[in-house]
């Protein structure tokens, strides 16, 4: 899939019709961004007949990225503002972009953002796209970035999609060597995927690179991440062990935690706990166990 550097965009609101041929081409970073941001916080719903809209409504201080999203739109589009009472706030302003262009909303819809509830239908893009690009985009939409509470850096994103959380592990593990595993909330059905620390620092680095289009707060949070180092006293913890379906069968056949972890170098406490998983149904077994 395609990689590229921050190109900038010469597109304007009043550009003429025959411009529209490169609009949301996600090999373009800003376009990639654009549709990554669109996808986890637009909304596409269809009227009577060919009639439609596109929305995105945001806090009132995140206005700035509706107005990029404007200019690199070649129809016309609105930004208008409203004041609501929310669980949080009595009073709360936000800023809303909407596009109707019927040529628009089919492209965008072809490329990916459902019409209605998306949040667990969406999808990485099929087509070459830039990627930090378009992950970005995800995560300034649906993420957090800065530091927790005990003041370690970190990024995480919210989804509900399996297959966003699963392109975002990919791709985050090719740049940070930190592998997560994927497992919705009891609660929600949500994926929390968080990378704190140094693999939060590497990936902020990637993906929010100078001139990148962002949110001004969490690009600014991003860069403030580099100011963390490791105490010396902090140890770093091992990387995780994956189990593969070999050991396991190994395990499985000597039913001993004590001979397997001489086996698969291991320790003893692991094989049982791996064996004791695998017997209950906790684990699914390898194939021809």
């Amino acid at each position: 899939m395609a990689e590229r550097e921050p190109n900038a965009l010469p597109c304007a609101p009043d550009q003429t019709r025959s411009a529209t041929t490169g609009f949301m081409d996600l090999e373009n970073p800003e376009y990639a961004y654009m549709f990554g941001f669109l996808q986890a916080d637009g909304h596409l719903s269809k009227g009577t007949g060919q009639k439609g809209r596109m929305t995105v409504e945001l806090s009132a201080r995140d206005v700035d990225i509706l107005r990029e999203f404007q200019r690199l739109t070649p129809y016309n589009s609105s930004i208008t503002g409203r004041t609501r009472t929310t669980n949080f706030a009595a009073s709360h302003e936000t800023s809303i972009w909407t596009l109707c262009a019927l040529e628009a909303r089919t492209k965008l819809n072809e490329l990916g953002l459902p019409y209605g509830r998306k949040s667990r239908t969406i999808t990485p893009p099929r087509v070459p796209f830039s990627q930090r690009d378009y992950l970005r985009g995800v995560i300034d939409a649906d993420g957090s970035v800065g530091f927790t509470a005990k003041g370690f850096p970190f990024i995480s994103l919210t989804t509900a999609s399996a297959a966003i959380g699963a392109y975002l592990c990919f791709h985050a593990g090719r740049i940070t060597g930190a592998e997560r595993s994927l497992k919705r909330n009891a609660r929600d059905g949500i994926f929390n995927i968080l990378y704190t620390k140094e693999a939060a620092q590497k990936l902020a680095t990637h993906l929010y690179y100078p001139g990148c289009l962002s949110l001004d707060r969490k690009r600014t949070a991003a860069a403030h991440l580099s100011t963390w180092s490791r105490p010396a006293n902090m140890r770093v913890a091992p990387d995780r062990r994956r189990w593969t379906p070999s050991e396991d069968r190994l395990l499985l056949a000597l039913n001993n935690d004590a001979a397997a972890a001489k086996e698969l170098g291991r320790t003893e406490k692991s094989c049982y706990v791996r064996l004791w998983r695998l017997r209950t149904g906790k684990t699914p077994l390898p194939a021809d166990a």
